[in-house]
């Protein structure tokens, strides 16, 4: 894992129906997020948040899609930003901002780790597949699109920027779905995707399928990146997300998660996603993601323990 981190603020809510993810960024760098990174003795660049692109071109799409031009417009311009600092030599990490952010991260890592000669692998911690076309959106809020996109499903091509690298459905390992359309269910059975929703972590636990898909990452010699939308985790633990599910990953869970793709040394890059800082309590969902951040980069458990008495 690079000791060189690049911090980017992506903050979109376009691709979500209500307003608020768009202070993600700022609110994980007021809870420690820049702090825990330099802690762990690497160098830092937080190169601050992107402006919304200012050319939004009128594009036609099925009518019930909400503010499809903007977010072209957004995966377009992160798209190529993303390309961009996956082809340096750091460790890039996004901060949400809607996970319809995804689309410009998955397919600008994905062009970088080609162009490498390397695969490209996702580890998708999400309540949601987001697997819907743009077709079949049920609700046309975009933020449940940016895997299909990334996977080179129809219904794409010509509406969003050309698609250079499609990932592999079988280098997707997608871990906490508990919320997934019947549309996204056909998809996820074609493709074979490699899927542990929550009834299924529940009976395994999340040692085994951690260790078993970063076995196929290092046997590959792939890049491995990370995509965290707060949903994955319980509403409990972690409430500041519009799109909450009941009965998500625990505070446990999570951090071992974290802690084993640490220990492994595959990870490459980083998005955290779907913070609404408006329905936070106490900034506690903003503090747990800057702990797990920590754990992935290297902070141990140890040292975020607290003397008691």
């Amino acid at each position: 894992m690079s000791k060189h981190f690049t911090i980017l603020g992506l903050p979109v809510e376009a691709g979500c129906g209500r307003s608020g993810c768009l202070m993600g960024p700022d609110s994980l760098r007021s809870a420690g997020l820049c702090e825990v990174i330099s802690d762990l003795g690497g160098a830092l660049n937080d190169l601050g948040n992107i402006v919304q692109p200012s050319s939004i071109v009128p594009t036609a799409g099925p009518a019930h899609l909400k503010k499809l031009p903007e977010i072209v417009a957004w995966t377009q311009h992160i798209q190529a930003l993303a390309f961009d600092f996956a082809s340096q030599d750091s460790f890039p990490i996004f901060l949400g901002g809607d996970h319809s952010m995804a689309a410009g991260t998955l397919s600008g890592i994905a062009q970088a780790a080609a162009q490498s000669g390397q695969s490209q692998f996702v580890l998708w911690l999400d309540a949601h597949p987001d697997l819907n076309t743009l077709s079949s959106s049920l609700s046309g809020n975009l933020h449940g699109t940016p895997m299909a996109y990334a996977l080179g499903l129809h219904g794409f091509a010509d509406i969003f920027p050309p698609l250079m690298a499609p990932i592999d459905p079988a280098n997707i390992c997608m871990m906490g779905l508990r919320s997934v359309d019947d549309a996204e269910h056909n998809v996820i059975n074609e493709l074979g995707l490699e899927v542990y929703d929550m009834q299924r972590l529940n009976a395994l636990g999340v040692v085994k399928p951690i260790a078993g898909f970063l076995d196929r990452v290092a046997a590959a010699k792939g890049r491995l990146h990370i995509s965290l939308d707060v949903d994955f985790l319980d509403p409990e633990i972690a409430p500041a997300v519009g799109t909450a599910v009941p009965g998500g990953a625990s505070r446990r869970e999570a951090h071992l998660i974290m802690d084993m793709i640490c220990e492994s040394g595959l990870a490459t890059s980083l998005e955290l996603s779907e913070l609404n800082p408006y329905l936070d309590v106490k900034d506690k969902t903003a503090a747990l993601l800057c702990d797990l951040a920590g754990s992935l980069l290297g902070q141990k458990s140890i040292k975020r323990g607290k003397k008691g008495g």
